[in-house]
């Protein structure tokens, strides 16, 4: 007896997820279910296609080869069926993204609302994710990051503000005990908070002013994992702790309120803002198209 579309169909949801629970969120359905529909797949294949453990579950060397062979049938068959969407009044679906937090902090806030509203048959969902990652093996519909993270081979849509800026600022009391740089370099003798990335990258401080670039890489008494430890920092840097350098939008806030007190403003970097990015390919899934034409019609506004 040869397998069935469900059964083929739960067995890529399930290696896409990379588990049973997190399939069985994605496709509405339980984690019992996809968990019987895997071991007929396997009888009826005769070969284990998964090895599973208390902990996690990852693809065999025959369910690696398997999915590879099944995953452009299964892309082409939903592009397919969403030709069908296109011809509804309303598109219909699920709009998964990938994006850094900064993201979801400062720019999803001023679309997303507004979308949802627009198109209430679409479910948006948002994954944050600080490190560089495939979107599609994430089982994402696109991607939003910035020039120096995109992937290659993809189409990239402005997206947000046309430009951003980094500040540097520091809380009055700081100031107050240690003085205030007056150029990039003294930031050396200062106690500075810093961002170490998952892959366990610290970024180098960037400051420039007409053709000057200047990098530098001070040193502090706090590190902290950008996106989920940002709030600490800008916390922390309230409290006197150091001098922090973060988006400008994410610190206006505090330095319109006075907590934070701008630093070299001259030498703040400027930088172009972020592309919203998918797989160029011939079909797009008319939730993500709907996006798309949506920011193409609503030009960032401050």
């Amino acid at each position: 007896m040869k397998p069935d579309l469900a059964t083929i169909t739960a067995f890529v949801t399930v290696a896409r997820a990379r588990g049973f629970r997190e399939g069985a969120r994605l496709s509405g359905g339980s984690a019992s279910r996809l968990s019987e529909q895997i071991r007929r797949l396997e009888a009826q294949l005769g070969v284990r296609l998964f090895n599973r453990s208390t902990r996690s579950v990852t693809l065999t060397e025959a369910g690696e080869g398997l999915l590879n062979r099944l995953s452009p049938a299964i892309d082409e068959m939903e592009l397919a069926l969403d030709v069908v969407n296109s011809f509804r009044d309303r598109p219909v679906g699920n709009l998964k993204l990938n994006v850094p937090t900064v993201v979801a902090r400062l720019i999803l806030p001023k679309i997303l609302p507004g979308f949802i509203a627009a198109y209430p048959d679409i479910r948006v969902e948002i994954l944050t994710e600080e490190s560089f990652v495939d979107v599609l093996a994430e089982g994402c519909d696109a991607g939003i990051r910035y020039d120096e993270a995109l992937e290659l081979d993809m189409i990239a849509v402005p997206i947000g503000p046309a430009t951003q800026r980094y500040a540097l600022a520091a809380s009055p009391a700081y100031l107050e005990m240690h003085g205030t740089p007056e150029h990039p370099g003294d930031l050396l003798e200062h106690a500075c908070i810093r961002g170490r990335f998952p892959s366990g990258a610290i970024m180098e401080w960037e400051f420039e002013r007409g053709d000057e670039l200047i990098e530098v890489n001070p040193g502090g008494p706090l590190l902290v994992r950008p996106g989920g430890g940002t709030d600490l920092a800008i916390d922390a840097a309230c409290a006197g702790t150091g001098i922090i350098y973060l988006f400008e939008d994410w610190l206006k806030p505090w330095l319109d309120d006075g907590r934070l007190v701008p630093i070299l403003q001259d030498w703040w970097l400027q930088f172009p803002g972020p592309k919203l990015y998918y797989p160029d390919r011939r079909l797009v899934p008319s939730p993500l198209r709907a996006f798309i034409d949506y920011i193409k019609a609503h030009p960032w506004t401050v």
